[in-house]
């Protein structure tokens, strides 16, 4: 029977990484935007940070999977907190400059700090047993909540902090919070893998995928993941073109992020009370249940509704497709399957955002809310086909 005194003290740090480094998201998402619609003169190209961003986290995933793999969880979540520093000083002197490549160049940076990232709920499964796991995977993914809470609120208060730079301070403030933070990940204790793992023979990865749980859980995390990010990525710029202002946008993404991982406190319990598929299906009506409120009226109670609607629809749908993943993959299989999972994740969240800078300025809000259904149904007859099939697990 596995001790779970070292997975706990693990979660404790990634819990604290998760609050401060993971801080530097929400200020992204809520400036990037914004960032980008001051510095580029094709206002459809707004969006085009945070698209190089999601896209430089896709390409990412598989080398920073396999190079965890190799030289261990910690050595790799410094690497990223060094992309995340450099993205923030790049990013700070861009709006100084004036210079979008500049800003592009930025986005690069974070986006493989974010890559890096996407492995703390990885790394909290790592060292848990089987019975904790879902709790381990759910309780970092709750200390977004912190990161909800404070991102937000350093957007608000240092977007303007240089009169003649808006924004700059945003991302003087995203470096600040890499330098600060970096000692945390001192104290992680997840053993590197044994040399000898590197012998042993490889299922082929084609062989893996064709088992039906591992795919519909990799379809359904990025079905979960790119919808939220299409949506939320829209919002500051449609509330923006709605009349509402910065500040405004920023509260509102601030309770969509906290419903992002508020939730995660009991979405593990759920789990293990339910099962993972009805807690997976339920993201996803909660996902398109945002549509529907989204697409009622521009009002900014729909703005707040639709958006924690969305918060919550990622974390049943995105924990859940995560912990069917971690559980249908064996220890070998690791760190291929998680590279290749957040590869196909981060690339439709690549997609999702950029097409959301140009759904939004083609035919505006609500085409937003229209990409949504197909996407959804497909995950949807995903998880019916495992129900159909319970032999498949």
């Amino acid at each position: 029977m596995i001790d779970d005194k070292v997975a706990q003290r693990n979660v404790v740090v990634l819990v604290l990484a998760q609050m401060f480094l993971g801080a530097q998201m929400p200020i992204l998402i809520i400036v990037g935007g914004l960032a980008g619609a001051f510095l580029a003169d094709n206002k459809a190209l707004a969006t085009l940070p945070i698209s190089l961003m999601m896209l430089t986290t896709m390409l990412m995933a598989g080398p920073i999977s396999l190079f965890m793999g190799r030289y261990g969880r910690r050595t790799g979540f410094f690497l990223g907190i060094a992309a995340g520093a450099m993205g923030g000083m790049l990013g700070t002197l861009a709006i100084f400059e004036r210079e979008f490549i500049l800003l592009l160049v930025a986005a690069v940076f974070s986006g493989i700090y974010q890559s890096c990232q996407a492995y703390y709920r990885f790394a909290a499964a790592d060292t848990a047993s089987d019975d904790f796991r879902p709790r381990a995977i759910s309780w970092v993914l709750a200390g977004g909540l912190g990161a909800a809470l404070l991102g937000p609120e350093l957007s608000a208060r240092f977007h303007d902090w240089f009169p003649l730079a808006p924004f700059a301070g945003a991302y003087l403030a995203i470096a600040a919070l890499n330098i600060i933070f970096a000692p945390l990940m001192l104290f992680l204790n997840i053993p590197r893998p044994k040399p000898e793992a590197a012998t042993a023979v490889k299922l082929p990865l084609f062989d893996i995928l064709r088992r039906p749980p591992v795919t519909i859980a990799i379809l359904c995390g990025m079905v979960s993941y790119a919808l939220m990010v299409l949506v939320m990525t829209a919002t500051p710029l449609a509330m923006q073109g709605c009349g509402f202002s910065t500040e405004t946008a920023s509260d509102v993404v601030r309770w969509h992020v906290v419903a992002m991982f508020a939730p995660s406190f009991f979405t593990g319990d759920l789990i293990k009370r339910f099962g993972v598929r009805p807690v997976i299906f339920s993201g996803l009506l909660l996902l398109g249940l945002c549509g529907v409120i989204a697409l009622l009226d521009v009002a900014l109670l729909n703005f707040y509704v639709a958006l924690i609607l969305l918060g919550l629809g990622w974390n049943f749908g995105f924990i859940g497709a995560t912990t069917l993943l971690a559980s249908v993959i064996k220890p070998e299989e690791r760190a291929r399957i998680q590279g290749f999972n957040d590869f196909c994740v981060f690339g439709l969240v690549a997609f999702a955002s950029f097409s959301s800078g140009g759904l939004l300025n083609w035919q505006g809000w609500d085409a937003v809310q229209l990409a949504m259904p197909p996407f959804l149904l497909a995950a949807m007859l995903g998880l019916w086909w495992l129900r159909k099939h319970p032999a498949a697990h």
